[in-house]
């Protein structure tokens, strides 16, 4: 049901019996107001069905209200779950999100960054997958920008990220801790030197020298079932079959499990399989995946308060790092006795 047309905060106050300007702080939602005096001021509000002009307010401040995410693929699960906290942490401030996939195109990432289309955004959250640090650093538009994932690191714009080397390891030194001692990487990218691909590589390489073992690195062009599938089909086919499996995400694990499952072997009885993501179809394949689950609402919700501080703060606020946390999540892919 729509407001009442002609409400407004006048109207609002006189109900209330309070001053206009307490009103527009409960609106508003500043802090220094009574609980008393909040709970009236909400009863007038909804008594009358009041709903602010939004539009009008974010045009006093200068601003659209608007923000938007850039993403490689929206349709890949991960990032659609992502999306949906990243709206729900925004909403929260009143924004609307554009969402504009990019397909890890670099001209598309620059047309993001340059502005998204004809829309005017007061903000744009960005996991970029071909830009470079020079490449942002030179970028000559001011919109406030927060980035995620692993490609840039360090650079002159807030990030927030997992910690994707610390999380391949542990998820390594699982599998190690399983009794597997033919481990193999299955998500190498060779024509991604930095990136995801890169530092979940890196974590793999860091346990499997801590134990002495040697690796077992197949490449994939895109993270996809169907990448995961035939990678595993070329493990099976070599004459040192891996005892396990990491895969740089989960839809290259489903697709790994497959194949195995395909070949008439067990897992994780001949092949324990494990992921990163923690996407809703892990939980219920068949087996159960293990996974590194990113704590994708704490990412979004950092994310979205980066943005609104540089929003609010002074221009040269300090560029932020911040590590979002993580859980290994064992499951039947890797123990048959976990649920």
């Amino acid at each position: 049901m729509g407001g009442t047309v002609g409400v407004s905060l006048r109207d609002v106050a006189r109900l209330a019996g309070v001053s206009v300007k307490t009103v527009s702080n409960v609106v508003n939602g500043y802090a220094h107001v009574s609980a008393a005096t909040r709970e009236k001021v909400d009863r007038a509000l909804s008594e009358l069905d009041y709903r602010p002009n939004l539009s009008a307010r974010n045009l006093r401040q200068g601003r659209t209200g608007v923000i938007a995410l850039g993403l490689p693929e929206i349709d890949k699960p991960y990032f659609a779950e992502l999306s949906r906290f990243v709206i729900a942490a925004a909403a929260e401030h009143r924004w609307i999100v554009v969402i504009e996939q990019t397909d890890g195109d670099l001209g598309r990432e620059r047309q993001v960054l340059d502005g998204v289309r004809d829309h005017r955004i007061d903000g744009l959250i960005l996991s970029p997958v071909a830009i470079g640090k020079e490449e942002l650093a030179a970028r000559s538009d001011d919109t406030a920008l927060v980035l995620l994932g692993e490609r840039i690191h360090d650079g002159p714009a807030d990030h927030v990220a997992i910690d994707n080397v610390r999380a391949a390891r542990e998820v390594t030194e699982h599998l190690i801790g399983l009794g597997r001692t033919r481990v193999a990487a299955l998500g190498a990218q060779e024509n991604a030197p930095s990136g995801t691909s890169s530092v979940r590589l890196e974590g793999y390489r860091e346990a499997m020298a801590a134990h002495g073992l040697p690796e077992t690195v197949v490449e994939v062009e895109r993270f996809g079932r169907a990448e995961g599938a035939a990678a595993m089909e070329t493990l099976l086919d070599s004459p040192d079959r891996p005892d396990a499996v990491f895969c740089f995400n989960d839809l290259l694990a489903l697709g790994a499990m497959r194949a195995i499952l395909s070949a008439g072997l067990r897992v994780p009885q001949d092949i324990a399989v494990a992921g990163v993501d923690d996407i809703e179809d892990g939980r219920f394949s068949t087996p159960t995946l293990t996974t590194v689950a990113p704590d994708k609402d704490e990412l979004a919700r950092v994310a979205v308060d980066l943005l609104k501080r540089r929003l609010d703060g002074p221009l040269d606020h300090p560029v932020q790092e911040v590590r979002a946390s993580y859980h290994l999540k064992i499951r039947e892919s890797t123990s048959p006795t976990r649920p």
